[in-house]
């Protein structure tokens, strides 16, 4: 048991220090409310079709919304955006009450001024330990061509632009 933990916390640090960029997935659940959470683990899949993957704890509160739901928007925020990924990271809070979205024309909730949407219909669900890997087929895809918010080492921010030199 002892030699678990000690992997488990190795894996931690490793995927830890693995930078990512950061998305807010969203959707409307049973009642037409939305929900959303932050999510980090999100991956291109597919170009034909066009499908991306994200996975869900099977520890979050909205876990069986999400399972139920046949389509989610993608969110992926713009690096001015850490105090939505923060806030969609919250528990207990009305998330949608304290940003600024819209409805889209395919009835999804849409954050505003992210880098990009890429809204999906669900294509699979794929039982993966304690998470649940969604996959999604992309039927929209909205583009703003601005700079990413990237997750690393439990701190968010901006590509350097010592990056670009």
């Amino acid at each position: 048991m002892e030699e678990k933990n000690e992997q488990v916390i190795k894996y931690r640090q490793v995927m830890g220090n693995y930078p990512t960029g950061v998305t807010v997935v969203t959707a409307l659940n049973d009642s037409e409310q939305p929900i959303g959470l932050t999510v980090n683990s999100f991956a291109s899949v597919s170009l034909d079709p066009l499908l991306i993957l994200w996975s869900i704890d099977k520890n979050v509160g909205t876990y069986e919304e999400f399972l139920k739901t046949d389509r989610f928007a993608v969110n992926i925020l713009a690096s001015h955006q850490g105090d939505l990924c923060t806030l969609f990271a919250t528990r207990g809070e009305d998330r949608f009450a304290k940003c600024e979205w819209e409805q889209s024309a395919l009835n999804l909730p849409v954050l505003s001024n992210t880098l990009a949407v890429l809204q999906c219909k669900t294509y699979r669900q794929v039982d993966a330990g304690d998470h649940m890997i969604l996959i999604g087929e992309v039927v929209d895809i909205q583009n703003a061509d601005k700079e990413p918010l990237l997750y690393h080492q439990r701190k968010f921010g901006e590509i350097p632009k010592s990056f670009y030199n």
